[in-house]
């Protein structure tokens, strides 16, 4: 297989490949559902979805591709002109455009691209696979990566200008020895217990927040004082963070869209972080999805879940960086939007006005 479990393997009602190749197509093709949520249905994960597809006939076909992680994915940049995806539970990042400048180090790495902006965390990924699906158009390739649990991490969907040439090297570049049928993927860990606030040292916690000098230190900050994320937003020094309502971000991004402000949008996982720099046109809310439809950069987010949504400003020093953070239920991210800025470059003050104007607070 392409991983060794070290956590036990999560039992499934499918113990037959074939089986379970045949249901996920069935429930596919009556329901018209995606991936993720034909194989929630069925009790099983989208990886084991995915494999079970190895060596079968019909509409859905897939290879195991081979480690070393960075080695495989580092030559995504000669398929050309592709889709990359990034999601979670809540929200879905669209990118069109080519993998650039990619690099690792150790089990980080990074692409740089102007239209796909990746932070990639190796450490997390799986299990990988080249999948065909023949649709009414033709047969769309795409490369499907996943985490030891068989949760999606990143997806590179080829398009017509894509170097199918390239992808056919890929491929037989990367082919696992192993293609049998199915894969064993781990049961999920329990969630960590956070430290309860009492606990928590928060002077030194609020000191060191005030004391930050790049966005980047913030996650060392959360580590150092082992606060979650959102525990750290209701700890905040004074001021720096405010809570607002979960329509927020709908506010936000049309407000973005008509003023023309450019923004960063971040919406990642475990294993990925997808960014989106640029700004935004069109906005538009089907059902409880929050969409950003632009050519180039498709966002899908969940309204329904969010739970939290907070304005949250840290220091650096360029100055003040203001972001809209959004969180569900478990307090795992949905999104993170920030205006557009580089390294050395002060925040934009329409950014900041439009942040602040959610909390009613002038700039």
């Amino acid at each position: 297989m392409s991983s060794t479990a070290t956590l036990p393997t999560r039992p499934t009602a499918f113990q037959d490949p074939q089986a379970l190749h045949r249901a996920f197509q069935q429930l596919r093709h009556e329901r018209k559902l995606r991936h993720r949520d034909a194989a929630r249905q069925l009790g099983i994960s989208e990886c084991e979805a995915v494999a079970a597809a190895i060596g079968q006939s019909g509409t859905m076909q897939s290879l195991r591709l081979a480690t070393p992680w960075p080695e495989l994915f580092e030559q995504v940049p000669t398929l050309g002109t592709v889709m990359a995806l990034t999601r979670n539970d809540s929200a879905v990042h669209e990118k069109v455009g080519r993998y650039e400048q990619m690099s690792h180090e150790g089990g980080m790495g990074m692409a740089l691209g102007p239209d796909i902006d990746l932070r990639i965390f190796y450490r997390r990924w799986a299990h990988a696979y080249a999948v065909r699906e023949d649709e009414g158009k033709g047969a769309r390739h795409s490369l499907q990566i996943f985490d030891a649990q068989g949760v999606a991490i990143h997806k590179v969907f080829l398009r017509d200008s894509s170097d199918e040439a390239a992808w056919a090297a890929f491929i037989d570049g990367h082919r696992h020895p192993n293609q049998e049928p199915g894969e064993a993927v781990e049961a999920a860990g329990d969630a960590e217990n956070a430290l309860p606030d009492e606990a928590i040292d928060h002077d030194g916690f609020r000191e060191g927040w005030a004391a930050l000098a790049d966005t980047h230190d913030f996650f060392p900050l959360l580590r150092r004082f082992k606060v979650t994320r959102t525990q750290a937003l209701r700890l905040a020094p004074l001021g720096f963070a405010t809570p607002v309502a979960a329509s927020a971000a709908r506010e936000l991004l049309r407000a973005a869209a008509e003023r023309l402000t450019p923004i960063m949008c971040f919406v990642g996982n475990p294993g990925m972080i997808q960014i989106h720099s640029g700004p935004v046109r069109r906005v538009e809310v089907m059902g409880p999805w929050l969409n950003v439809l632009d050519p180039g950069f498709n966002l899908h987010l969940r309204e329904d879940r969010i739970a939290d949504a907070w304005v949250v400003r840290k220091p650096t020093r360029d100055g003040m960086v203001t972001s809209l953070e959004l969180f569900d239920a478990e307090g795992q991210t949905i999104a993170l939007f920030f205006g557009e800025r580089k390294p050395g470059v002060p925040e934009l003050p329409a950014w900041r006005a439009l942040v602040e104007a959610l909390t009613g607070v002038s700039p």
